[in-house]
């Protein structure tokens, strides 16, 4: 399976330069982010290489006609899709198997200084999480203390 071509993905309006690779696992039920950097901002390209999970994008663009709309992907080592989260997004997952692996490659370095994080289940985004009813996610301690959307730094 080719999962970067760089030809073929700037004719698919994916420019990138990727600097960095890194590899996540997660259990069932858990759900990391809402994650982006406010500087050294990153374009990701997420790929789940075993299990499942369902793969969130959320546009923190304020001059944007699409600012705080999400759009969501299931992702698994079956069916091979790939996400494109691109610089000024929020990014997020729920693992739906046992466990998931993730690979990402992005555009810039990790710089947890400037790392910021969205409640998961913030009233103004209205993320479809497909939980069981009554659900409550896993959440990182990080991931527990994320800000609503209206009180985030996005991206002027």
């Amino acid at each position: 399976m080719e999962t970067w071509h760089s030809k073929l993905f700037k004719q698919a309006g994916i420019d990138a330069t990727f600097v960095q690779d890194n590899h996540s696992r997660s259990v069932a039920g858990t759900i990391r982010g809402l994650h982006y950097q406010i500087k050294q901002v990153q374009g990701k390209l997420i790929r789940v290489v075993k299990g499942e999970a369902f793969d969130v994008a959320v546009d923190l663009r304020k001059p944007s006609e699409n600012f705080g709309q999400w759009v969501g992907e299931m992702l698994s080592a079956e069916n091979n899709k790939q996400i494109w989260i691109p610089p000024g997004f929020a990014h997020g997952i729920l693992a739906l198997s046992e466990t998931v692996e993730i690979e990402y490659k992005c555009t810039d370095y990790y710089a947890p200084e400037h790392g910021r994080t969205i409640c998961w289940n913030d009233s103004d985004i209205c993320i479809d999480w497909p939980l069981s009813e009554g659900q409550q996610p896993i959440l990182s301690q990080k991931d527990q203390a994320g800000l609503p959307l209206q009180d985030a730094e996005v991206y002027e």
